[in-house]
């Protein structure tokens, strides 16, 4: 037996026992003729103490122990003279008897401990070290813990986990498949998933009702914190449901969630936020409602002949932040070099200052009067010591998202993005299409198969544009947990989306004809709705980005530094699969 307990079980209650414990050494201390180890393992931490006086030869091999090398120790448990309240076997320590090296270490790259020195790369690298620190493995225990409390949710509402196949056919109508040869089919390929989506509709024309599956799903698109090349899904299909019995049941699921894991109370009810209103006062579909600073449009006291840049402006919108009218020329400086920004785009910041002692101060002072800079204050609802900063464009909807980029500064500069506060929501009534610069025609918003409004179904035809669609999406914290929609399983609405998204009768029924012609026996109305696993684990964790939440993530640039992939084929292999490589500039390609 190599252990009969484990690092962090052993309690004062324990004295006198004896016991053998594994694990890894953490660090070593030399006090005199005495030598303490900290042991660690997956569940704790343990003092080891070695008696030079008592057995010189066992505190000697101690004495060579480096970090991280993985030992067996055996001894008596025994109270600690100087105990330590911050760990959980403060109380006591192993006086040894028996030291065992079970192998050896080399230094680490980096420390294995809650602050680490290590940077992101190099912990990707050596992502087994990375795994042992207790932050990570915390954040990979609350993985599980999640999954095992989804799993046991969903079967007592009498869904069924089943697996679909992870090599399909590619549906490009979306974001990028990853493809993958088939070397008995040459010159053909396999897709891996992006979501299970048709796969699931076909469960219900199988009459399986209830289905779920956390699955792996993959996209070959630009990474983001929140976003890897593979991820994983809280898949779920159900029949003979509406939007509201999708809501309720995985509101009730939230609700679950966020009382046994953070122990938060979600209201009884959760708000429903048509998009364009979402669009309209936060200039974003996923909205974080821990703070205000709700848009106010004012064209109206603004756009009044006096100052060009806002004459011309098809929008002029303004946020007030509270208690900031003391910003220095400096920090007001930050913030319209911040939205200047290239990822953000807007071409400059107006602000005004409402000073605690009723002045004013503006940025456009030679423009406008001070009475309609009061106006302004009105309009905002604004007091003394607040600042209100504006901006404006040629396009609405470009200049709401730019707005909303600078509302999230100033909460992130504010500190009212609390991790530990959670503001829940649905976003409903999304456009069913949107329009597409790089295709030049209209895309589904979400995918092909989204139920239309019932009551916009007569817009299809000369205004699709003005289409809502019966979808949601699950939001907390500014961050998109989830989303889905009603789905068409009307043979002859199916063939109406497909004709605006462009495809030929043809085409459709290469693409997705295994779907087309199971609706011809007896669809059932169903629908459907994932969760993404892994932001869902970071927003309970707190963290900034899903790859602490993943055992082996990809890097920014969506590789595994640690296996170093993607990576090349040789030419044996490249030949069973019949691909000859076009030129590429490497150097290019990396850059």
């Amino acid at each position: 037996m190599y252990r009969t307990n484990t690092c962090g079980e052993l309690r004062l209650s324990d004295a006198g026992k004896k016991v053998t414990l594994a694990g890894w050494v953490q660090r070593t201390r030399k006090l005199g003729g005495m030598t303490f180890v900290d042991l660690r393992d997956r569940y704790g931490l343990t003092q080891l103490v070695f008696n030079e006086a008592v057995d010189k030869e066992l505190c000697e091999k101690a004495n060579h122990l480096g970090r991280e090398f993985c030992v067996q120790v055996a001894g008596t448990v025994s109270e600690r003279q100087s105990k330590n309240p911050n760990m959980p076997t403060g109380d006591i320590e192993i006086i040894a008897d028996c030291l065992n090296i079970l192998s050896e270490s080399i230094t680490p790259p980096f420390t294995i401990e809650d602050k680490t020195d290590g940077g992101d790369d190099i912990r990707m690298k050596y992502r087994y070290l990375d795994l042992r620190r207790n932050a990570v493995r915390r954040n990979l225990e609350l993985r599980h813990r999640m999954t095992i409390l989804i799993r046991n949710f969903l079967d007592s509402k009498d869904f069924i986990e089943v697996e679909t196949p992870i090599l399909i056919g590619s549906t490009p109508e979306g974001a990028r498949d990853f493809v993958v040869p088939s070397r008995m089919n040459p010159g053909q390929f396999y897709a891996l998933p992006q979501s299970p989506q048709t796969l699931k509709q076909l469960l219900m024309v199988s009459g399986f009702d209830r289905y779920f599956q956390i699955a792996k799903c993959f996209r070959d698109e630009d990474l983001r914190a929140d976003r890897q090349p593979e991820f994983t899904q809280i898949d779920c299909e159900m029949s003979f449901v509406d939007q509201e019995d999708v809501i309720d049941l995985f509101e009730d699921l939230c609700r679950h969630l966020f009382k046994e894991v953070r122990g938060v109370e979600l209201p009884a009810k959760l708000q429903q936020m048509p998009w364009h209103e979402a669009m309209r006062r936060f200039g974003s579909d996923k909205p974080d409602l821990r703070f205000g600073m709700e848009f106010v449009e004012v064209m109206d006291v603004l756009k009044i002949g006096t100052f060009p840049i806002f004459d011309q402006a098809a929008y002029i919108g303004a946020i007030c932040v509270p208690g900031c009218a003391a910003y220095t020329r400096k920090q007001l400086d930050q913030l319209t070099d911040f939205v200047k920004k290239p990822q953000i785009g807007a071409k400059g910041l107006v602000y005004v200052k409402y000073n605690a002692d009723g002045t004013i101060k503006s940025s456009v002072d030679k423009f406008y009067s001070q009475e309609v800079l009061l106006q302004l204050k009105e309009k905002m609802g604004a007091a003394d010591g607040d600042l209100v900063l504006i901006l404006s464009g040629d396009n609405a909807n470009k200049t709401r998202i730019q707005l909303c980029a600078l509302r999230l500064e100033m909460g992130d500069r504010l500190g009212l993005r609390d991790k530990d506060k959670f503001e829940c929501l649905w976003i409903v009534d999304f456009p069913l299409f949107e329009w597409s610069d790089e295709e030049q025609r209209l895309m589904a918003t979400h995918h092909p198969f989204t139920m239309p409004n019932p009551d916009d179904i007569p817009l299809l035809e000369e205004h699709p544009e003005r289409v809502r669609a019966k979808a949601y999406d699950f939001v907390c914290n500014g961050v998109e947990l989830g989303g889905g929609s009603l789905r068409i399983h009307d043979g002859a609405l199916q063939a109406k989306m497909f004709n605006i998204l462009g495809f030929t009768p043809e085409r459709a029924m290469a693409q997705f004809g295994f779907l087309i012609n199971a609706f011809k026996y007896g669809a059932p109305p169903h629908a459907g709705l994932a969760f993404g696993l892994d932001r869902f684990v970071s927003i309970m964790a707190g963290l900034d980005s899903i790859r602490d939440c993943i055992a082996f993530p990809k890097n920014n640039s969506g590789r595994d530094v640690m296996l170093d992939a993607p990576s090349q084929l040789d030419e044996k292999q490249l030949d069973e699969l019949k691909i000859k490589l076009a030129e590429v500039d490497l150097n290019q390609e990396n850059a």
